[in-house]
């Protein structure tokens, strides 16, 4: 079974020769190998490049422990350097070798050497590539496998594949599996053998009872407003633990570092300016948001907007939570100001769009509920709802478009419609 992922193939594509370290980052076992040593590779092979000028080494396993040493690994790679034509040096898990930096600093003297490293979670994090590589690191950041990635490859139907997605998410190797004991149990496992371990291995945690409580009630309540201060409150009121908001604002910049989560900022839409408190947190990969509950919680709406926030970003784009400001009469007659969200205020450059996602819409009432928030949006930036309901595109009076998820997700051009 071949996976494409030709978004992030054709990201290093681009980057070929171009006098910087490629750096592949991404939550462990999202495929980073896979994309290095398969799909890059054999794009290599098929535009010319012969494998004696591909150094290929996995560091992560029994054969190639002695190249551990930075001048075993360093000595192996120039002794493969025969000829002036351009090399291919591939280094998966670079974490395992000591001093690393020191040997890629030495290896970027090659002239003739394009450098290619992933790394995993636990000594190398995404704010480690700007720290080590200072400006010489050209970072790629690989997701789980986005829905249309999956789709193309499940080989079912959109609503068959849909389902298994919201519940088992996208990393690739639940496609390997056959029933749902061995995708349930692959999944809680990665928690408790990979995840888990690699934070409380970089950052000395001792307490993971802690860490674990706190990714729960996360996982319970993605899409909604958060803060370390309310998990505070959250912790002594239900569990009666005294958890500082400073330890929980650490714990969570872990969650955000380690890939498992992200956040998004609350934007003052009318006001155009950030609200520094609170936010929404998002999981990378349904499937692994799940299995922290024990596939317990499946609310197929906030699955949904966790599913749209996470192809917004696939897609590139930054993504806010949006909030409108409005005045409004009250049973008394009187007006009181109440703030209106938009789900998602998404920017690519100088583009905008304002999204809200909807499961259903099943009547007038909930409909004009949904847009109410968008029509009350003084800019003429396209407004869109995304339903569940396979629809065909619809635009209002408003100018606002309804479209169905199935077209958002399989039509990367469809917020241009």
């Amino acid at each position: 079974m071949e996976i494409k992922r030709n978004l992030y193939l054709n990201k290093i594509i681009r980057k070929i020769n171009n006098s910087m370290i490629k750096v592949i980052t991404g939550i462990r076992r999202c495929g980073k190998s896979y994309l290095l040593n398969k799909l890059f590779y054999n794009y290599l092979i098929q535009n010319g490049i012969s494998k004696d000028h591909i150094i290929s080494i996995a560091l992560d396993n029994l054969q190639s422990l002695e190249l551990h040493d930075p001048y075993k690994l360093d000595k192996y790679i120039r002794e493969k350097i025969i000829d002036d034509d351009m090399y291919f040096i591939f280094l998966d898990e670079i974490q395992e070798v000591d001093k690393f930096v020191y040997l890629l600093n030495g290896l970027m003297q090659i002239q003739n050497a394009d450098i290619y490293i992933t790394g995993s979670n636990s000594k190398f994090l995404s704010k480690d590539v700007i720290t080590e590589f200072r400006g010489r690191g050209d970072q790629i950041h690989v997701n789980p496998l986005s829905f249309k990635e999956f789709y193309e490859t499940y080989g079912k139907d959109f609503d068959d594949s849909l389902n298994e997605y919201m519940i088992y998410g996208g990393m690739p190797m639940i496609l390997n599996f056959d029933n749902d004991e061995e995708k349930n149990e692959y999944l809680i496992n990665l928690y408790k053998e990979i995840y888990l371990k690699d934070i409380k291995e970089r950052y000395g945690i001792r307490n993971d009872a802690e860490l674990g409580e706190l990714l729960n009630i996360i996982s319970s309540s993605i899409g909604s407003l958060t803060n370390a201060t309310k998990l505070s409150n959250t912790f002594k009121s239900v569990k009666n633990v005294d958890i500082s908001k400073n330890t929980i604002a650490s714990y969570l910049e872990i969650f955000e570092e380690s890939f498992l989560v992200q956040s998004s900022n609350r934007y003052d839409i009318k006001g155009k300016k950030y609200i520094d408190s609170p936010r929404k947190y998002y999981f990378t990969d349904l499937g692994l948001r799940n299995a922290r509950l024990n596939f317990r919680q499946i609310e197929e709406n906030h699955l949904m907007e966790n599913l749209i926030y996470n192809e917004l970003k696939i897609r590139g784009f930054s993504v806010d939570v949006g909030v409108v400001s409005i005045n409004e009469k009250n049973i008394n007659g009187n007006y009181v100001r109440k703030q209106n969200e938009v789900d998602f205020v998404v920017n690519s450059g100088s583009n905008r769009y304002y999204i809200q996602s909807a499961y259903s819409l099943p009547t007038l009432e909930k409909e004009n509920q949904e847009i109410k928030s968008l029509i009350n949006i003084p800019d003429s930036f396209k407004k869109i709802v995304i339903v569940r309901d396979n629809i065909k595109l619809k635009r209002d009076d408003n100018g606002i478009v309804t479209m169905s998820l199935k077209e958002f997700l399989l039509d990367e051009d469809t917020l241009n419609s």
